[in-house]
């Protein structure tokens, strides 16, 4: 077999360079760094060719040699990008009253054509309408498809059919609507392949899957009106070209982080719910396969061959990643990136890169190279008074790099790993050398656990069943319970004084008054426990015994019955 080796790109304040690797990261041995500040760079679709510009012009080389395939004199690019076939180099640079160019503020409006694998059928959004093109023959508008107020659209990945989604936001009270429709079958009633509607929708992502069979809708609004999230509110939609559309259905309230189709297309991965927030896959029939559980989150990433998925949370959160076995739902390994602000699969399945990059962080830039098994391969952190802005792994047509067995043992290497180690409670000084004592936790930790039916011994119910369900077996328990705690009536040669049949009394206003605050204390703790016996978590104050109960003396004065006087 060939070995094939792959090429990193970094840009930066110092320049553009190309490297070979992993697992060490070496300068390329042919291609020569451009000293210049790079305003872009890419590579293309199957990695051969590399591009980018330098404020003085736009450059194409060779991936393997790094010789020069083409140049431009195009100084104000600041964008760039090639077709599928690599038959068009598509740039972008600011408007100027005289160049006839677009800027790249017009991006979204007259914005990068969106090519099928084999270039046969390309579109673009012009006008709230969609133009479509055969054969890269931009000169002749083959097909249009005629809708008000397109606002978003995603051509579907891989060749012919191509299918093609439209995003239709909601105005004046109707909703927003996503149709998937058959090039070159875009008119008429029926020609959509499939509908989907659905309000509280400001805008929304549109993810094909692989083999082109579904689309995943993330709408999101600007506010949530219910002040629940500061980032408004998320909903996901799953909609498939045989024209079946569902609303996914997640376990915990809170934001969508992100979602992840698997390359295999049959399942994909969700992370959601406010922190510590949850990860689920989902198969295509939007039932709940594994859940990961709770931990510091907020991205999900499938290794190019679909066998390792890590969830990481970068930004705002340490930096922790859970690297899994998708195929048999092992954890792998468990590190920790702090300050990482970017993460990257390398084509090979074997190793990843998370980097610091400027303007998101701009101190300790820089960028190291993992095994899956959580070992730092390669480190390399940039010079005093210089940025790290990106970096890039060069793409590989599929099958290169074929499915490994996935491995549980860290890989050697120099520089060790970096396993989150486990953390402890902050403990006042004056409190240290007291014996540890177990603290209450502000959020309750769930562990992973399958979800496929028959695995928990519980059937897959829809959302609606599965809450009639649970009401049933509340009902039964509470009678249960009931049941259980009925008590015989007191004896007949001694009656209680009462002012009704349901209440003690004993004369004195105030001892009367802490026996009614203690019977409805007695009636709350019953009323918990009838809920904890149908199967309701209870909070930690719901169930934590009191330190120094509260103590209640009550005097209860009773009278003989006159038979027995």
């Amino acid at each position: 077999n060939k070995v094939c080796v792959c090429v990193f790109s970094v840009r930066g304040s110092d320049g553009t360079s190309l490297l070979s690797g992993p697992p060490h990261c070496e300068q390329h041995s042919t291609f020569q760094r451009d000293p210049l500040r790079s305003r872009w760079f890419t590579f293309s679709r199957d990695g051969t060719l590399f591009g980018w510009c330098n404020g003085r012009n736009v450059s194409v080389v060779k991936s393997s040699d790094g010789s020069l395939v083409s140049t431009f004199d195009l100084p104000k690019t600041t964008l760039m990008d090639f077709s599928p076939l690599n038959n068009i180099l598509v740039t972008w640079q600011p408007y100027s009253p005289a160049a006839d160019c677009f800027s790249t503020a017009c991006v979204t409006v007259c914005r990068c054509p969106s090519w099928s694998a084999d270039e046969k059928v390309s579109v673009r959004s012009v006008s709230n309408e969609l133009h479509f093109y055969e054969n890269n023959d931009f000169n002749t508008i083959a097909n249009k498809l005629h809708m008000q107020k397109v606002s978003d659209f995603a051509l579907s990945p891989g060749g012919q059919p191509s299918k093609v989604a439209v995003y239709v936001p909601g105005s004046k009270g109707a909703p927003s609507f996503v149709r998937l429709y058959q090039y070159p079958v875009l008119g008429g009633p029926t020609a959509a392949l499939a509908n989907k509607s659905f309000f509280k929708a400001d805008r929304v992502s549109l993810q094909w899957n692989k083999k082109a069979s579904a689309v995943l809708v993330t709408a999101s609004t600007e506010v949530d009106k219910t002040g629940a999230s500061y980032y408004g509110e998320q909903t996901l939609h799953y909609i498939a070209v045989n024209g079946e559309t569902a609303l996914v259905q997640l376990s915990k309230n809170g934001p969508i982080y992100d979602v992840a189709w698997s390359p295999y297309s049959a399942e994909f991965c969700v992370v959601y719910g406010f922190m510590p927030a949850k990860a689920t896959i989902f198969n295509l029939k939007c039932d709940p396969v594994f859940d990961f559980g709770t931990g510091p989150r907020n991205a999900a990433y499938y290794s190019p061959q679909g066998h390792i998925l890590v969830l990481a949370g970068f930004g705002n959160l340490r930096g922790q990643m859970e690297v899994w076995d998708v195929k048999k739902y092992k954890q792998v390994s468990k590190p920790q990136a702090p300050d990482a602000t970017h993460f990257s699969w390398c084509p090979d399945g074997e190793h990843v890169v998370t980097a610091t990059c400027s303007p998101r962080l701009r101190v300790c830039n820089g960028y190291k190279i993992w095994h899956y098994t959580g070992s730092v391969l390669h480190k390399w952190d940039v010079a005093d008074g210089s940025e790290l802005w990106e970096v890039l792994w060069q793409p590989f047509p599929e099958g290169i790099f074929t499915e490994r067995t996935v491995k549980y043992q860290a890989a050697p290497s120099e520089l060790g790993s970096t396993q989150a180690a486990p953390t402890q409670a902050y403990r006042p000084p004056a409190l240290r050398h007291l014996p540890a004592t177990p603290s209450a936790k502000l959020h309750e930790e769930e562990p992973p656990q399958s979800m496929r039916p028959g695995v928990s011994g519980e059937k897959s119910l829809s959302k609606t069943a599965l809450k009639n369900q649970r009401k049933r077996e509340a009902k039964k328990a509470a009678k249960q319970v009931k049941e259980s705690k009925s008590e015989p009536e007191p004896p007949s040669d001694l009656t209680p004084v009462t002012n009704s049949q349901s209440e003690l009394t004993s004369g004195d206003p105030e001892t009367d008054k802490k026996i009614k605050n203690l019977k409805k204390k007695l009636k709350a703790i019953e009323e918990l426990k009838d809920q904890q016996a149908s199967g309701k978590v209870l909070q930690k104050n719901q169930v934590m015994p009191c330190v120094n109960p509260p103590t209640v003396q009550c005097t209860v004065a009773f009278r003989p019955h006159a038979d027995s006087l």
